[in-house]
């Protein structure tokens, strides 16, 4: 795989280490037990996968390179590069400036923006209505866009299932730059429509079975699926592709929900006709992230934190996974959110906002899981690792700790 050439600030030189050994011991990723880090009474235990992922380096290094190589030139990006605070905010102060909030709303007219500028596009692609305006202005994105290739991945097989006539089913969050991006692509092959949810899936499951009324369902999908579609006719041939991040185990549910209500209005011996074949649009990434959170939960511990932006969704589904089996699961942006105090100031999914929670670190022996999303630069696993150790006064001795984890490894 590709060497990317990352700001050393980024890495970590406890992490990094670890990787390299468990990479010469099975340099293939197959053993997917976590990494067990002993730190006096401190055991924390780290995902086999984790942190920045290939799109991720490749955006990085396309950003930070075109910073250097146009010190001169006005350097925009369409919006934040990806989901992580620390990341968008260095970026804010080498200079670059945001078009666009991560909703889509503007924040710099595109009055002001002119050929002369360097327009980056972010690792979730762009619509083809943004593409367009930039097309307008006679502004050359070839150079700089970071554009995820297992996003543009999805957009190959949508094209392939909706030229089979196959409606396109996006399931993803609509607002999500990755959904906006591929909905524009759907609706310009063919009918499409976006599913947040499991809840969704069954109302469209209902309608095909005459148990939920068209009314209803309009009024649910409103602003969620292209124009003019026809939800009698356009729900007979359905193919299914993923926002990159969401949940393996949904997006199987979602699947087999559709195929079960296609199953008994047209049989199984003629299921493929009416259901296609895309269970390969999860990025390898999200589902590395996962299968490895899923055997860290094999561990006992006593408490979780797992690092990422809050806006990432990948990571908020780490947060999801590990919450169903870790009552104290914190979900942190930074190490600053560890306090001297022994508190942590963590992000609840479900409030949507961020609360303390004091003594969270017990001062006996304690076990931890830790992890992250696939935008997280390693270094912020190794500042929450160091905040940990400095709450119980233990002192790190960085090649002792490294020694001791090659020995058991």
């Amino acid at each position: 795989m590709k060497k990317f050439q990352i700001p050393l600030f980024y890495n970590s030189n406890i992490i990094d280490q670890i990787r390299r050994i468990r990479e010469s011991k099975d340099p293939r990723k197959k053993d997917l037990s976590p990494s067990l880090i002993k730190i006096d009474n401190i055991h924390v235990y780290i995902g086999r996968h984790f942190g920045f992922c290939y799109g991720v380096k490749n955006a990085i290094e396309i950003c930070y390179q075109t910073i250097e190589k146009y010190p001169n030139k006005r350097i925009f990006l369409l919006s934040q590069m990806i989901h992580n605070q620390a990341v968008n905010d260095d970026l804010l102060e080498n200079g670059v400036s945001f078009i666009m909030d991560t909703h889509g709303n503007q924040l710099i007219k595109w009055d002001n923006i002119n050929q002369d500028d360097i327009i980056i596009i972010p690792a979730f692609g762009t619509s083809l209505e943004i593409l367009e305006i930039l097309k307008e202005k006679n502004i050359n994105t070839e150079k700089f866009d970071t554009t995820c290739p297992f996003v543009e991945k999805v957009w190959n097989r949508l094209e392939q299932i909706s030229r089979k006539g196959f409606t396109v089913v996006i399931y993803g969050t609509a607002q999500h730059e990755e959904t906006r991006s591929t909905f524009s692509r759907a609706k310009k092959y063919g009918p499409s429509i976006i599913v947040e949810d499991i809840e969704e899936v069954q109302i469209l499951c209902n309608f095909m079975s005459g148990k939920e009324s068209e009314f209803n369902v309009k009024k649910i999908f409103q602003n969620k699926c292209s124009e003019n579609f026809n939800f009698k006719k356009d729900l007979a041939k359905l193919g299914v592709v993923n926002q990159t991040t969401m949940l393996a185990s949904e997006t199987k549910h979602i699947i087999d929900l559709f195929t079960n209500t296609l199953v008994l209005k047209h049989g199984e011996e003629n299921i493929k006709n009416y259901i296609a074949n895309t269970r390969d649009t999860l990025c390898y990434a999200t589902n590395e992230n996962q299968e490895s959170t899923l055997r860290l939960l094999r561990e006992e511990v006593d408490l979780a934190i797992i690092v990422g932006g809050y806006n990432s969704s990948n990571t908020t589904h780490l947060v999801e996974l590990t919450s169903e089996k870790t009552e104290k699961t914190y979900f942190i942006n930074s190490a600053k959110k560890i306090l001297p105090n022994n508190s942590i100031k963590h992000f609840d999914i479900a409030l949507k906002k961020e609360i303390i929670t004091k003594n969270f670190l017990p001062k006996k022996e304690c076990k931890v899981l830790l992890t992250s999303g696939a935008s997280c630069p390693d270094i912020l696993l190794e500042n929450i690792i160091m905040k940990l150790t400095e709450i119980n006064n233990i002192t790190i001795d960085q090649k002792a700790i490294i020694k001791d984890f090659e020995m058991r490894y």
